[in-house]
C-alpha cells in the first residue's frame, strides 16, 4: 500500500488525505450521483442523443448536506424542467440560430423569476440552451424531461440513502482555529506593553484585530454547513443542542473579536498620546502582559469546551476554563492595582487605562461559565417558542403525549 501511494501523483495523494473536506466529499458525491443518473437513464430513455440531461440534474441536486438537498431540490429540479420545457417549445417553432438562442436566454430568465426559483434562475437558460443544442425534435426533447426527472430522483435518493457527512467537527476545528489566531494576537499585543512601542507597530496590531472579522465569516460559513448537517439527518441525535452550543459559542467569540479591535484601537491611541516614551512602565507592562497572557488561554479553553462532544472531555474542558478564568481574574485586579498607582502619578491618561481594563472586563465576562449558561438556556427557550409557534397544532398533540407518559409513570 506504502508503494502504490509513493506512485500516486503528489495531488492525488493530497486530495485523498483531504477526503473528510466538505469540497473532497461534496466532489466525489456528485460524481458518484451523476455517474449513476446517466446509467440509469441510458436504460430507461430510448434515444439515440446521449441523455446528459440526466446526470446535469443530478449535478445540481446533490448537495452537501441532506437538508439543502431537501430544500432547495425541489427548485432546482424546477429550474431544469422549465428550461427543458421552453427548449420544447423553440425546437418546434423557430429551432436554433443566434436570434432564438438570444429569444431563449430571455424568455428562461423571466420566466424563472415567475416560477420561483429564487437564485437558481440563471439554470433555467442553462438547461434550456443544452437541450436546444442537443434537439431539433419535440419527441426528443420529451425525453430530455424523461432524464431531468430521473436525474433528480437518483440525487434525492443518494443522498437519503448515501447521508452525508456530519460536518460538526469541521466546524469546531474553525472556531478552535479562531480562538488560537485571537490567542496570537493578544500575546503580541501583550509583548509590546514591556518595550517601547511605535505608533505603527500598534497599527499594524489593529490592523491584524479587523481581519479577525474576514475570519469570523469563514467561520460562521462552516458553522451554518454545520447546522444544515445536522438538519434531518437520521444518524443525529439532540441536533438542535448541538446546533446551539456551537452558535452561541462563535457569537462569543465574535463580541469577543469586537472588544479585541476596540483594546487594539486603545493601545493604538496610547502609543499616539506617548510617542517619546513607554506606554507603561516595566512593572505594569509586566503585569498586563501576563493579564493579556491568561485572557489568550482563556479564549482557547473556551473554544475547546464549546467543541467537545463527548462530556468526559467537556467536565476537563469546563475545569480548565474555570481555572484560566480565576487566573485571568486574579491578574487582573493586580494589574488594576498597579495602573491606579500610575494614574496617581501621571493621571494625563486615565481614561485610556480605565478603557483599558473595561475592555479586559468584557472579555471575561464573556467568556464566563455563567453568562453562557444563561444564553444557552435563553436560545432553548426561544427556539422552543419558535416551534411553538410555527407548529402549534403539533406542539399541543406532543404535549399531550408528553402528559399522558408522565401520568402513566406516576400511576406505577
Amino acid at each position: 500500500m506504502l508503494e502504490v501511494r509513493r506512485a500516486l501523483p503528489e495531488p492525488v495523494v493530497g486530495f485523498v488525505r483531504r477526503r473528510r473536506e466538505p469540497v473532497v466529499t461534496q466532489t466525489l458525491r456528485s460524481t458518484a450521483a451523476a455517474t449513476i443518473s446517466y446509467v440509469v437513464a441510458l436504460y430507461a430513455v430510448d434515444s439515440t442523443a446521449p441523455p446528459l440531461t440526466a446526470p446535469l440534474t443530478a449535478l445540481l441536486v446533490v448537495q452537501v448536506t441532506l437538508y439543502s438537498t431537501l430544500t432547495t431540490g425541489v427548485r432546482r429540479v424546477n429550474s431544469v424542467v422549465v428550461g427543458v420545457l421552453i427548449a420544447i417549445g423553440f425546437s418546434v417553432l423557430v429551432g436554433l440560430s443566434w436570434w432564438s438562442l438570444g429569444l431563449i436566454i430571455l424568455a428562461s430568465l423571466v420566466v424563472g423569476h415567475f416560477v420561483r426559483v429564487d437564485e437558481f434562475v440563471p439554470e433555467v437558460a442553462i438547461s434550456a440552451m443544452l437541450v436546444l443544442g442537443v434537439t431539433q425534435v419535440a419527441d426528443t426533447a420529451w425525453d430530455r424531461v424523461l432524464e431531468t426527472l430521473i436525474g433528480a430522483v437518483v440525487g434525492l435518493l443518494f443522498n437519503v440513502v448515501f447521508v452525508p457527512p456530519v460536518w460538526v467537527e469541521t466546524a469546531g476545528d474553525s472556531i478552535e482555529d479562531l480562538a488560537r489566531r485571537m490567542r496570537r494576537l493578544l500575546l503580541l499585543i501583550g509583548e509590546e506593553l514591556t518595550r517601547p512601542t511605535h505608533v505603527e507597530r500598534a497599527a499594524a496590531r489593529l490592523h491584524e484585530a479587523r481581519r479577525l472579522d474576514n475570519d469570523v465569516a469563514d467561520v460562521d460559513a462552516a458553522l451554518r454547513q454545520a447546522e444544515d448537517s445536522l438538519r434531518l439527518n437520521p444518524r443525529v441525535k439532540e441536533g438542535l443542542l448541538h446546533r446551539i452550543v456551537l452558535r452561541t459559542g462563535l457569537d462569543t467569540l465574535e463580541i469577543c473579536a469586537v472588544v479585541l479591535r476596540v483594546l487594539a484601537r486603545t493601545i493604538t491611541d496610547l502609543a499616539k498620546e506617548r510617542r517619546d516614551e513607554a506606554l507603561f512602565t516595566h512593572e505594569v507592562g509586566v503585569a498586563l502582559q501576563e493579564l493579556l497572557g491568561h485572557v489568550a488561554d482563556t479564549l482557547v479553553s473556551f473554544a475547546v469546551l464549546v467543541t467537545t462532544t463527548t462530556s468526559g472531555s467537556a467536565d476537563a474542558a469546563e475545569a480548565r476554563l474555570t481555572g484560566e478564568l480565576a487566573a485571568a481574574r486574579t491578574s487582573r485586579d493586580n494589574a488594576a492595582d498597579l495602573l491606579l498607582q500610575g494614574m496617581q502619578e501621571v493621571p494625563r491618561h486615565w481614561q485610556l487605562y480605565g478603557a483599558l481594563l473595561t475592555e479586559i472586563d468584557r472579555i471575561l465576562d464573556e467568556l464566563d461559565l455563567d453568562h453562557r449558561s444563561r444564553r444557552l438556556m435563553e436560545e432553548l427557550d426561544r427556539h422552543t417558542r419558535e416551534q411553538r409557534a410555527r407548529r402549534p397544532k403539533l406542539s399541543a398533540l406532543l404535549d399531550r403525549a408528553r402528559n399522558r407518559r408522565q401520568r402513566r409513570s406516576a400511576a406505577h
